[in-house]
């Protein structure tokens, strides 16, 4: 028989991995709740016509579409199905597709609920997304992301606030990052000052890959958009700039006298490093004027977040967008956010080795199962220790202790609890301490104080000695 599988490019968790991945969302939540951002959620699936056109050609490639329900196929005539036009045929039996990102419904949502939105809004979103994209490490079809977005205000400060929540969620997660930034505007301007206004899609798609492919990869793939080869030699210096974020301003002013997008950018560059540079962050931050981000709808500020240990690619990235709202019909509303890739971060945090260890189930003590009259005084102490928030397992089939052990071993839950002939008789509890193998004679009053006051050593479970019924 053939063994069962997942799609490619998803991933099964098992209880120890949502455990740890609960630990991110858990300290991602915290901190978007401690700025003051409020919690939305919207639908998996949304209208193809939300959708398309917010993320350039290849995002659109990349959608995962919902085939009509019933017979989608009746409106269709042979000829249409014998064309193979793809494209054109999703068109007609597709009106749906999973959400690509947060960001697109989000702005759908605003404009949807406006009536009920106090300006600015600050909403925080974590719910998965799906892109069909080709599996391969740290890339994954099904994958989290946390949304933290700011909307209708245009001040710098939001952006600011944004680095300062990014630092403030790594520095609790225990990762070492770099936070990037660059501006819309600035490419928009290089764009002006090459002569190639019309095509700063094109170039910003190409620069974007510069860092995984290198600046031929990128002059190659400008040439074969009809760049030219003059335009092109006045961008090779600007991505090669160096010197620190003040000298690199300071020349890109001098070379955007004819750009009034360019000049902007530079200036609201300037803006934000001054409130960044006046603020104590354990990130370093620093000026990448070859960051791009493939996405169209940014128009400012954009951020992007690396592991300074480990080569994962970006774990943390956003934006400013001015004009997304406006495609659904409220214009000028603007608006910039940030969203957390959570399978990245966990994969960096599991190749670091700095999940806290808390057992592969959550469980904190387990009470066995001697059975008969026994039953009943052991359920009592499940409840015991539940009433007062500690979580508690019941092993339910009575058997050899041994047996018990070992199933509390494998889990590492660290307290046993032993409630057997002479513990009942006596109105006593023995407390199996996992880690070191020590028991402890308690009364059953004693025993829910006794396990929130102590304090683990070491890793929970592992080194338990054999214990026979």
């Amino acid at each position: 028989m053939t063994k069962p599988s997942i799609p490619k490019g998803t991933r099964d968790f098992s209880p120890g991995d949502v455990l740890r991945r609960d630990y991110i969302f858990d300290t991602i939540k915290s901190v978007f709740r401690l700025y003051g951002y409020r919690p939305i959620e919207t639908p998996a699936m949304e209208n193809l016509s939300t959708l398309l056109g917010k993320y350039g050609e290849e995002g659109d490639r990349l959608l995962f579409r919902i085939l009509n329900s019933g017979n989608f196929l009746s409106d269709l005539s042979d000829n249409d199905l014998l064309a193979r036009e793809t494209l054109k045929l999703s068109s007609q039996i597709c009106e749906k597709g999973l959400r690509y990102d947060l960001t697109v419904p989000f702005a759908r949502y605003v404009v949807q609920h406006r009536e009920e939105i106090t300006f600015p809004f600050r909403r925080y979103q974590i719910q998965p997304v799906w892109r069909g994209d080709r599996p391969q490490k740290g890339r994954y079809r099904e994958f989290f992301q946390c949304d933290a977005d700011i909307i209708g205000s245009d001040s710098l400060l939001n952006e600011f606030e944004l680095v300062r929540l990014v630092d403030d969620i790594f520095t609790r997660l225990g990762i070492l990052i770099t936070i990037k930034i660059n501006n819309r505007k600035i490419l928009s301007g290089i764009a002006e000052v090459m002569g190639e206004a019309a095509k700063v899609t094109d170039i910003t798609v190409a620069i974007d890959k510069l860092e995984k492919t290198g600046l031929d990869a990128v002059i190659g793939e400008l040439q074969a958009k009809g760049i030219s080869s003059a335009a092109i030699g006045k961008l090779r210096p600007v991505l090669e700039l160096t010197g620190g974020t003040s000298d690199k301003l300071d020349r890109l002013h001098g070379l955007f006298t004819g750009s009034a997008a360019g000049s902007r950018g530079v200036e609201e560059l300037r803006t934000l490093f001054s409130f960044i540079e006046g603020s104590r962050l354990n990130a370093g931050v620093e000026l990448d004027l070859t960051l791009a981000r493939g996405l169209n709808y940014y128009t400012g500020a954009i951020i992007e977040v690396k592991s300074k240990e480990v080569n994962i690619g970006s774990i943390c990235g956003g934006g400013r967008y001015d004009n997304l709202t406006g495609v659904f019909g409220l214009e000028g509303v603007s608006g910039v956010g940030i969203s957390f890739g959570a399978d990245r971060i966990y994969d960096v945090l599991a190749q670091l080795g700095r999940f806290r260890e808390e057992g592969s189930t959550g469980v904190r003590v387990l009470v066995t199962n001697f059975g008969g009259g026994l039953v009943r005084y052991a359920l009592d102490l499940a409840d015991r220790l539940r009433n007062a928030g500690i979580s508690t397992e019941f092993y339910p089939d009575a058997g050899k202790l041994k047996k018990q052990i070992s199933y509390a071993d494998s889990g590492k839950i660290p307290f046993v609890v032993l409630a057997g002939e002479e513990e009942v008789k006596n109105n006593k509890v023995t407390l199996k301490i996992m880690t070191s193998g020590e028991q402890k004679e308690l009364a059953p009053d004693e025993l829910t104080g006794f396990v929130k006051n102590y304090q683990l050593h070491g890793e929970h479970g592992g080194g338990t000695e054999n214990t026979e019924a």
